[in-house]
């Protein structure tokens, strides 16, 4: 009777272990969080952040980025893996159209000169392959800023102005600023 019960015991134990989950391998674009006011999160007073911005930061390794990778006038997640996610905690204006307080989906189409910044109701979706322009809320224009030294990283962060911030969004040579007016 022993001898049942740890046979009992041994096949309980081996479904167990048989059962452990794979873990994915750490992504080479990792995932990042900003937020304005920068640091908000970790404030100790009761402050609270204004924006949230989640986005996923692919590396340069030695590649032409725009114009090679990311293709001139044509959509692109801002970021890599799933599409960049915003998230504003009050209602906010971006090019002079009032955006409610919410979650919303960050896209752009990058040019030599200019880039067409869009804000898109979609959201969990995975980089800009079912990206649908009839649920847009916002296109603006942006200039395309030359940086002296290229970024290895793609980054984005938010710089206070006395409007609200300018997103800013840098990768390889290139930078571009989009005004949020924060109410």
């Amino acid at each position: 009777m022993k001898r049942l019960g740890f046979i009992v015991l041994a096949m309980f134990s081996c479904g167990v272990y048989a059962q452990e989950p794979k873990f994915a391998p750490v992504d080479t674009s990792p995932a990042d969080i900003v937020y304005f006011p920068l640091n908000a999160a970790k404030a100790k007073d009761d402050s609270k952040p204004l924006v949230k911005l989640v986005y996923s930061r692919p590396t340069k390794k030695g590649r032409e980025i725009f114009g090679v990778l990311e293709q001139f006038e044509k959509v692109w997640r801002l970021g890599a893996n799933e599409s960049t996610e915003i998230k504003f905690y009050k209602h906010v204006r971006i090019g002079g159209k009032r955006i409610k307080a919410g979650t919303y989906s960050l896209f752009a189409i990058p040019g030599r000169e200019k880039w067409t910044f869009i804000v898109n109701k979609q959201v969990d979706r995975w980089g800009a392959f079912s990206y649908d322009s009839s649920k847009d809320l916002v296109r603006i224009e942006v200039p395309v800023i030359q940086l002296l030294k290229p970024m290895e990283s793609f980054s984005m962060t938010f710089v206070t102005q006395t409007y609200g911030a300018d997103l800013t969004i840098g990768w390889d040579t290139t930078m571009v600023q989009v005004p949020i007016q924060i109410k």
